[in-house]
This record gives structure tokens, C-alpha cells and sequence, in this order.
């Protein structure tokens, strides 16, 4: 069973934010509603695998990526490694550095009244119907 280890590291903050994937990374955003897609521009799920192993734009910093049962064992290698650790402090900068270039393109104003009204089960026609009824107090319910 792992254990937490009491000795202190030599991390600065970029490391820390790679290995606990505790950053600007799209899924974890998303998996605590600080982002509506866990996408990252590039197409790929957004976590610190994708940009370290596989992301368009971070080439310059790209490692080999491993096999899925074995991440952790691949992360304790290139936590071990200060040449790996070096190429991370580097994405972690450039992420940094350019966010917008690492956001996921926003949908257009179709494709948002096309999404809620699939949520609502309204049309775009009907919500703003619905909407402007509210707005002359003749109808409060939706």
C-alpha cells in the first residue's frame, strides 16, 4: 500500500502543481465545475498526462508516454528524473504563460440555444417566449 513519505522535497511549485494535477489542466477544472468541458484546445482530455506525453503545443517538452497500468509507475520515474522534472517546470510555464491558447473554443450562439434547449426541452423560440412573458408578469413558471 503507498505511503505518504514525511521527507521534505526539493519541489518548487511547477512540480507540485504537475503531480498532484492540481492546476490549470481542463479536467480537473471540469471535475469541480470551474469549467464547462474537460477538453484541451488541441482536441485531447486536458489532464498533465495529455500536455506532458501528447499535447500539439507542448512538442518542446513532450516525454514518452506510457502504457495506462503503468502511470504510476512513470510518474514516480520523472519525479526522480531532474531532466524530466525541468521539461515539466517548462509546461507548467507555458501553460501559464498563454492560457488562452489552452481553452477549449466556446460554442457559438447556436449551438448555445441548440444545448438549451435540449436542456429545457423548449425550442429558442419558446424560451424567449416564455422570457418575455415573465418580463410583463403574465406568466412566472417555466
Amino acid at each position: 500500500m503507498p505511503s505518504v513519505s514525511l521527507c521534505p522535497t526539493n519541489w518548487i511549485r511547477q512540480d507540485f502543481i504537475f503531480f498532484s494535477q492540481h492546476g490549470p489542466f481542463p479536467a480537473y477544472l471540469k471535475r469541480f465545475h470551474l469549467s464547462d468541458s474537460d477538453y484541451c484546445s488541441c482536441g485531447g482530455i486536458g489532464t498533465a498526462l495529455h500536455y506532458a506525453t501528447e499535447c500539439i503545443y507542448t512538442v518542446s517538452w513532450h516525454m514518452r508516454k506510457t502504457a495506462p497500468n503503468f502511470k504510476q509507475e512513470w510518474l514516480k520515474r520523472v519525479a526522480n528524473n531532474l531532466v524530466s522534472r525541468h521539461k515539466i517546470r517548462g509546461i507548467i510555464k507555458f501553460i501559464s504563460e498563454n492560457r488562452d491558447l489552452f481553452r477549449p473554443p466556446q460554442p457559438s450562439t447556436s449551438q448555445r440555444a441548440e444545448l438549451k434547449s435540449s436542456i429545457t426541452g423548449y425550442s429558442p423560440l419558446q424560451i424567449k417566449e416564455r422570457y418575455n412573458n415573465i418580463q410583463r408578469k403574465e406568466d412566472f413558471t417555466i
